[in-house]
């Protein structure tokens, strides 16, 4: 799954309408709202939005016919494949309507447009592990953690070493089988709950 690297914008004139598109990453519903206040042009005829982040969506028709704007930006959104992406479309009406399937191929147009030539990046789900080991094998740790992208987090000491670690997901089983080869099976990995 990815998302947007950065903002991007993409301005498109439709039958005399102009419409502006700005997309951009996000990590929560409240960062989209924030997004939506950012770029929102009050003066601008329509503001319409959608966002996904995960299970959670919303979009916004700003006044539109019903189903005309903010769904086809969801659905232009999901067509490719993104996730955590806030899109903001921007009318200023220039005199001629387009009727109900004019406006739902404008706003997902524009929309798929803007988002096509967007930079993405992968989303990276990221773990939490509890490492517990002796402290003859800190060196081995300290070893592996940047080879596994992971960083620490916490460490305490009390007859063994405890530490919090963070790597991403897809880097758990082989951070693990190094880990537990390194120190001959006396480190102990469980995730954080």
């Amino acid at each position: 799954m990815n998302t947007l690297a950065g903002e991007v914008t993409y301005a498109e004139e439709i039958k005399k309408s102009r419409f502006i598109c700005h997309a951009a990453p996000v990590e929560s519903p409240e960062a989209a709202m924030a997004f939506l206040e950012k770029v929102r042009d009050p003066e601008a005829t329509h503001n319409c939005w959608a966002y996904k982040i995960g299970d959670l969506y919303r979009f916004s028709d700003d006044g539109e016919p019903g189903g005309t704007a903010g769904r086809p930006i969801l659905a232009a959104i999901e067509g490719q494949g993104l996730d955590r992406v806030m899109v903001v479309v921007t009318r200023y009406f220039g005199g001629i309507k387009l009727g109900a399937g004019g406006l739902v191929r404008a706003y997902g147009g524009v929309a798929a447009e803007c988002l096509r030539r967007a930079e993405k990046r992968p989303i990276v789900r990221w773990v939490e592990l509890r490492v517990e080991l002796p402290f003859e094998d800190l060196d081995a740790l300290y070893q592996l953690l940047p080879r596994h992208k992971a960083e620490k987090l916490e460490e305490a000491y009390d007859a063994r070493a405890h530490f919090r670690v963070r790597l991403p997901e897809d880097a758990v089983p082989a951070f693990t089988m190094a880990l537990r080869d390194a120190t001959r099976g006396r480190a102990r990995v469980e995730p954080v709950a």
